[in-house]
C-alpha cells in the first residue's frame, strides 16, 4: 500500500458528474479539492451517461494541483459497483480518492478496498494508490465512526454530511448545514463534528465538514465553516463559486497567526538549544512559551505553510 500523503483540503467543491459545463468551470476555480459527483447531484436516469462524462473529463486534464475525486453511490444501491468499476478502469490514473456516502459501518469501507484493489490489479495501476473519503451521513455511521476510521489503510478523510444525517435523526429544519429553529443558542452538531474529529484524528486522517446549502448567504457560511474551523476541521465542500473564497480564507491562518507561529518555533528551537541554554521554557515578548506551546505552533504553522504564506515578521535571537 502507498502511505497516504495529507493534503490541503481547504475547499471541497461538489461537481454534479451530469454536467460537463460545471466540471470545466470547476477546473478554473481555485479550490484545493473537485469532486465529481454520480450521487445526489445525479438523477437515477442521468448516472450511466455522468459516469462517461467523468471519465473523459478526468482523462482530458487541466486540473493542475487539485485533489481528484469522485463520489460514487453508497452500498445500498445498485449503482455502486458499475460506479467504481467505469471510473477507476476508465480514469484510474487520473483519480485521487473514491468518495463513499452515507458510510454506515467498516465492513462497507472494507468491500470499496477490495474492489478497488481487485480492479487496480486487472488493470495495472499501482495498488494502494486511490484514496478512499468516507461520508457520515445517519446514526449509525456515527455510532460506529471509530470503526469506520480505521477499516482500511486507503482511507484519507472522513466527512460530515448534514443533510442526510439532520433527516436521518428527524432534526426539525429544513436547511442543510444551518442550526435548528429553536437550537439557536447551542450548537446542535457540536457531538457530531467532535465525534468525528476525534475519530479522524486518532488515525492521522483528515476531518471536513459538509455543505451549507444556501448558497446565497455568504455569512451564514463563513458562521457555519468557522465553527468548523476552530474546533481543528481542515476544510469545508463548497456548492457554488461564491463560497471558495470564504472556504480557502477561513481554513488558513491569519497572516498575523501564522508569522507568530513560525516565531514561537524557531524562538523555543533556540530557547531549548545549547546556544539558548537547553531551557524547556522561554519568553517570547510577554508569553512563556514551552513544548505545548511548540506543537500548538506547529499546527498553524503546517495549515499556512500548505495555504501558501510567506511570513512578514521573523524573530531573531538575542544577541
Amino acid at each position: 500500500m502507498t502511505n497516504r500523503v495529507i493534503r490541503p483540503r481547504r475547499s471541497n467543491l461538489a461537481v454534479p458528474g451530469s454536467s460537463p459545463k460545471m466540471m470545466d468551470k470547476a477546473r478554473t476555480l481555485d479550490v484545493d479539492q473537485v469532486f465529481l459527483d454520480l450521487e445526489d447531484a445525479c438523477a437515477p436516469s442521468a448516472k450511466p451517461g455522468a459516469r462517461k462524462n467523468i471519465v473523459a473529463a478526468l482523462n482530458e486534464g487541466g486540473w493542475k494541483d487539485k485533489i481528484r475525486v469522485v463520489r460514487v453511490n453508497d452500498w445500498t444501491t445498485q449503482w455502486t459497483y458499475a460506479d467504481v468499476l467505469e471510473v477507476v478502469s476508465g480514469a484510474g490514473n487520473d483519480l485521487d480518492c473514491i468518495m463513499l456516502p452515507k458510510v454506515q459501518n467498516a465492513a462497507q469501507v472494507v468491500a470499496l478496498d477490495l474492489l478497488l484493489t481487485q480492479i487496480e490489479k486487472a488493470e495495472g495501476f499501482e495498488v494502494g494508490r486511490i484514496g478512499i473519503e468516507a461520508q457520515i451521513e445517519n446514526a449509525q455511521g456515527l455510532i460506529n465512526v471509530y470503526d469506520i476510521a480505521t477499516a482500511s489503510p486507503r482511507l484519507e478523510t472522513i466527512i460530515f454530511g448534514p443533510g442526510d444525517f439532520m433527516a436521518s435523526i428527524n432534526m426539525k429544519s429544513l436547511a442543510i448545514g444551518e442550526q435548528p429553529p429553536g437550537y439557536e443558542i447551542s450548537d446542535a452538531f457540536h457531538h457530531v463534528l467532535m465525534s468525528i474529529l476525534m475519530a479522524a484524528r486518532a488515525n492521522n486522517l483528515q476531518a471536513i465538514d459538509g455543505p451549507y446549502a444556501q448558497i446565497k448567504d455568504i455569512d451564514g457560511y463563513r458562521r457555519s465553516a468557522g465553527r468548523a474551523a476552530a474546533l481543528g476541521y481542515d476544510g469545508k465542500w463548497v456548492l457554488h463559486p461564491g463560497q471558495v473564497d470564504a472556504a480557502n480564507e477561513i481554513f488558513s491562518p491569519t497572516q498575523a497567526d501564522y508569522d507568530h507561529a513560525e516565531n514561537i518555533l524557531d524562538a523555543y528551537e533556540y530557547a531549548t538549544s545549547d546556544a539558548g541554554g537547553g531551557r524547556g521554557a522561554a519568553m517570547l515578548g510577554d508569553e512563556m512559551i514551552d513544548e505545548a506551546s511548540r506543537k500548538l505552533a506547529l499546527v498553524i504553522a503546517s495549515k499556512g505553510r500548505s495555504a501558501g504564506l510567506t511570513r512578514t515578521d521573523v524573530w531573531t535571537p538575542p544577541q
